[in-house]
């Protein structure tokens, strides 16, 4: 099985192109997409138009769940900006995503942790910056799920980590948005350091997953154009360096 794992999208259409194009030359069995896919300020609808129609294994992410629980006078500005844009097509889509999804009874698809979108799994943010999770950690928030591939999303970093047991853990980074920072649970920053689009490659030979991680080019000039002009200035370096 040849899988192609996207995640953390962010409105970005541009990006998303590109990366579905790479993808087209791949020859992969599957598009699997983690979630927070709509968020931002660039593309909301734009984005789900582009999504809905290829029916592909997707569950929702933290933002999702934000449009569709929090009342908009609370919205982040990425999740307003998604709000006053997607109709009612697109509702009816993001309603209907579940929080985590099994493919043939041995991939798990989750955003964050397996219960939780809130939580990052790879990484974890510490008094003194964010470094990458203890296997120990991760052991201990996968321990009821027995799946050989685990994907996660959430942090928009690429990483991936195969645990003694031999299943292996993937996120395969952000498809839209290359830096971040964020309060919770304590002030941080993440960056993957280029503008890049991301997505990953895994596939099965043997027995054994095995992953690729793909950095794409596409054109992250004008998206900061577009992120400019729609009031978010915050995401004008991000888009354009893929560091805060």
């Amino acid at each position: 099985m040849k899988l192609a794992v996207i995640s953390d999208i962010h409105g970005n259409l541009p990006a998303l192109n590109a990366v579905l194009a790479d993808i087209q030359a791949q020859s992969v069995d599957l598009i699997l997409n983690l979630g927070d896919i709509v968020s931002g300020g660039l593309f909301p609808a734009e984005t789900a138009d582009r999504l809905m129609p290829l029916d592909i294994p997707t569950i929702r992410g933290n933002h999702e769940r934000q449009l569709l629980e929090q009342d908009v006078s609370s919205m982040s500005l990425s999740d307003r900006h998604a709000f006053e844009h997607l109709r009612a097509q697109h509702w009816h889509w993001l309603k209907n995503l579940p929080a985590e999804l099994t493919i043939s009874d041995d991939v798990l698809m989750v955003h964050g942790v397996p219960g939780d979108d809130r939580i990052y799994l790879l990484e974890e943010v510490t008094a003194t910056g964010v470094r990458p999770s203890s296997e120990a950690r991760v052991l201990s928030l996968v321990a009821d799920r027995s799946a050989s591939l685990i994907l996660c999303g959430h942090t928009h970093i690429p990483r991936q980590l195969r645990l003694a047991d031999g299943r292996l853990i993937v996120n395969p980074g952000s498809v839209g948005l290359q830096a971040y920072d964020d309060d919770k649970p304590r002030s941080h920053v993440m960056e993957s350091g280029s503008p890049h689009a991301r997505y990953a490659i895994v596939e099965r030979q043997n027995g054994e997953w095995d992953v690729e991680f793909m950095t794409i080019d596409y054109d992250w000039e004008s998206a900061a154009s577009v992120a400019f002009e729609n009031n978010r200035p915050d995401w004008v370096n991000a888009l354009r360096t893929g560091r805060m």
